[in-house]
């Protein structure tokens, strides 16, 4: 796909999944503007972009929790680049945690980076949209709409982020800005991952509970944010797309059941 002479701003974009979507819109020839809370990987990221054949990248640190931080990092990217094209607004936070076990405070962390950290970062890109035709979307994550043992923080903000994305689709539509979500499952060699699957039987084990029998990669789902940024997705807005390799069709199953049974044996031994 073609995406010179577009915009592309990539929240989150300096590791995992995000990075791999801001490496897909260089390589497509896109401006892109990275983000995250620390400068050493943006610089390494923008460095990275610009050998990929992006027209042009810049990158800005900061925290997505603090909204005042946000708005001034879109401010500079709107001032290097006009008007954005598409957002992508991916940061993360998760860990595994029983709900019983969890401080207030670690359940808080994830509401305020996945959830109100997309409100920040939506609401402060709104007045630097393209209108009609920008795209924004949300990266989400299949505990949104799937139980899963030791991650009620990230089921209830994930929640929430697709439910703004269907929400603004159709507030902000009437402007012409299309909002869709787009759900990885699990991807290799991503933090997640890692966190989720953290021994070799565990992450052989979650692969098999794959229909297609495999983990996903950045690609995967870089591939299907530049389907949604483009002018053939010009007709779809709300949708929230699984990328997962069809693990949505057999619910969270064995893998939300081993998340449960790992951090229980753990607790019993402390």
């Amino acid at each position: 796909m073609d995406f010179s002479e577009k915009t592309v701003i990539v929240i989150g974009g300096t590791s995992g999944i995000n990075r791999g979507i801001a490496e897909g819109f260089a390589a497509s020839g896109a401006k892109v503007a990275v983000a995250s809370r620390s400068r050493e990987k943006v610089d390494d990221t923008v460095a990275a972009l610009k050998e990929l054949g992006a027209a042009d990248a810049i990158g800005v640190a900061f925290d997505v929790r603090d909204a005042e931080a946000v708005a001034g990092g879109l401010k500079q990217f709107h001032e290097a680049f006009g008007d954005f094209d598409v957002l992508v607004s991916g940061a993360a936070g998760n860990f595994p945690a029983l709900a019983a076990e969890m401080s207030i405070n670690a359940f808080k962390t994830v509401i305020d980076i996945d959830l109100m950290g997309t409100i920040h970062v939506m609401k402060e890109a709104y007045p630097f949209l393209k209108r009609p035709g920008a795209s924004i979307i949300n990266i989400s994550a299949p505990q949104s709409y799937l139980p899963y043992e030791g991650q009620a923080h990230v089921c209830a903000a994930k929640a929430g982020v697709d439910q703004i994305t269907r929400t603004l689709s159709m507030e902000w539509g009437i402007e012409g800005i299309r909002v869709n979500s787009v759900v990885p499952g699990f991807i290799e060699g991503t933090e997640g991952a890692k966190r989720l699957a953290p021994t070799p039987d565990a992450e052989a084990k979650f692969k098999a509970d794959v229909p297609l029998g495999r983990w996903g990669q950045p690609q995967d789902v870089a591939n299907a944010c530049l389907f949604l940024g483009s002018d053939m997705a010009s007709y779809i807005s709300g949708t929230v797309l699984a990328v997962d390799g069809a693990l949505y069709q057999r619910g969270s199953g064995r893998p939300g059941q081993m998340i449960g049974q790992m951090l229980r044996s753990m607790s019993r031994k402390t």
